[in-house]
């Protein structure tokens, strides 16, 4: 039988293989602020109870490298909860699933040592341990301290449920033995809850920790509590004075709205005086806390005889005619004596006190609707001045001659000078964005009439006698 032969064929190139390249899955990533929940509490009954409320703090975004999200997670869910008493905090953190996209995973633990630091614990128990372990943890930290103050104050009004006899204020230096500990467990409360804020150097001697402590009888010892704490630097003026810095100011969430900011505002000031100090400012204070301080200070200016003369003639002038008409405003700040007084009796310097004082004669003005109108040119004017400077004066009307093809005699442009400077036809300048600053200037001066609205108001529930 005859086999089929099969020809062998040649052999050819074997085909190009398609190499498969690999894309990580876009990854969205998540906000802090929308996954991540702060819970502060003092008792370990409280952990995980459905009845404490998560407390707001600052953007928790910018603790998180980059566009502040978190990336990796699908269902994060973290809650952190914070023991009040020994400042320990714990973080549950819960997820569905984790996918290493094109942004990787975010390293939690790392994030969350960078706002906590060592007062993180690892494990819940651990956590629920330290409320009987360091219960004792704020007594034994100030027994060093100075009691600078108990009880109540001479314009406190604390609306909450602590009586004023357990309230204490207590002085340490930031190097004397154990405060420098304490403020390191504090950190996290300044970063998390004082906009803007850093950790000041606990090496510098100059820095005191002035704080608000609530005492509670318990079975044996009573409870100290944190309410609240300044952080205040002492610095030299020359020639033989000091200066004293509010820098870092807290009242615990669950304190706040209940007076206890005022009432350790109004110690600092009782040390100010006491100790003689040149006076006392604050860094870069938050409008909330602007606000309590300048009710404070008028509710203190309006008990200052020394300087009511000085009122009294601001009123007259203000009261005689239509400011609003004039061409130029003259300036209602206080006269250099009434601000030296007021500085060394009171240590208010002087830019707190020029915004004190437009509150002062809007007081004073009776009735104010007839006065508002000459009231708010003032303020315009102040307002104008803080923009522009110190030396704007009303504008001048100067001729100029102008380069053109009709009869030279009739041509000429009429402008106003700024400052009462003659100019030259080489320094004028068209303004094309006026309409648009006049319009900033009047929503700023809007901005500054209801915040002394609103000051006026305060002040007058807390001082019947004040009219508005």
């Amino acid at each position: 039988m005859a086999q089929k032969h099969q020809s062998a064929a040649a052999p050819g190139p074997e085909p190009k293989k398609r190499r498969r390249v690999g894309f990580s899955p876009a990854d969205a990533g998540v906000e802090a602020n929308e996954c991540i929940k702060i819970y502060l509490v003092s008792s370990k009954e409280e952990v995980g109870s459905p009845d404490v409320s998560c407390v707001t703090p600052v953007d928790l975004n910018d603790f998180f490298d980059g566009d502040g999200k978190i990336y990796g997670y699908q269902g994060l869910k973290i809650s952190v909860w914070i023991n009040s008493i020994s400042l320990h905090s714990y973080a549950d953190i819960t997820f569905q699933s984790t996918t290493n996209g094109d942004k990787g995973i975010t390293d939690l633990k790392s994030a969350l040592q960078n706002i906590f630091a060592e007062t993180i614990v690892d494990s819940k128990d651990e956590f629920l341990q330290t409320f009987s372990t360091e219960k004792d943890f704020i007594r034994n930290m100030v027994s060093n301290g100075e009691v600078i103050h108990s009880g109540v104050t001479d314009g406190s009004s604390i609306n909450a449920q602590v009586a004023p006899s357990d309230l204490q204020v207590l002085r340490m230096e930031i190097g004397s033995p154990n405060a420098g500990l304490l403020y390191s467990r504090l950190v996290p409360l300044v970063l998390l809850f004082v906009d803007g804020s850093n950790p000041i150097d606990v090496t510098d001697p100059d820095w005191h920790l002035y704080l608000l402590i609530q005492k509670k009888e318990d079975k044996e010892e009573p409870l100290y509590q944190i309410v609240g704490f300044t952080a205040i630097y002492k610095f030299y003026r020359y020639p033989d004075r000091l200066r004293m810095r509010l820098s870092q100011i807290l009242v615990l969430p669950s304190f706040q709205g209940k007076g206890f900011g005022s009432y350790l505002m109004e110690v600092v000031n009782k040390m100010a005086v006491a100790e003689n100090v040149y006076d006392l400012t604050v860094e870069e204070p938050s409008e909330k806390f602007q606000r309590i301080r300048t009710c404070i200070d008028i509710n203190r200016l309006l008990a200052f005889d020394p300087i009511k003369p000085a009122i009294d003639s601001a009123v007259e002038t203000l009261t005689k005619g239509k400011l609003s008409k004039k061409a130029q405003i003259p300036r209602f700040t206080p006269p250099s004596d009434a601000i030296e007084k007021v500085r060394e009796a009171l240590k208010i310097n002087k830019k707190q006190l020029l915004k004190c004082w437009e509150i002062l004669i809007y007081l004073a003005l009776d009735p104010i609707d007839k006065y508002m109108e000459d009231y708010t040119s003032v303020i315009t004017s102040h307002v104008r001045t803080d923009i522009l400077g110190k030396d704007v004066e009303a504008p001048k009307k100067q001729v100029v001659d102008v380069p053109t093809e009709f009869e030279a005699e009739a041509s000429f442009v009429v402008f106003k000078s700024v400052n009462g400077e003659e100019g030259n036809s080489n320094n004028v300048q068209v303004d094309e964005n006026k309409p648009d600053q006049e319009q900033q200037l009047k929503q700023l001066v809007e901005e500054r009439i209801r915040e002394i609205k609103l000051v006026a108001e305060k002040v007058s529930r807390t001082c019947p006698k004040v009219r508005i």
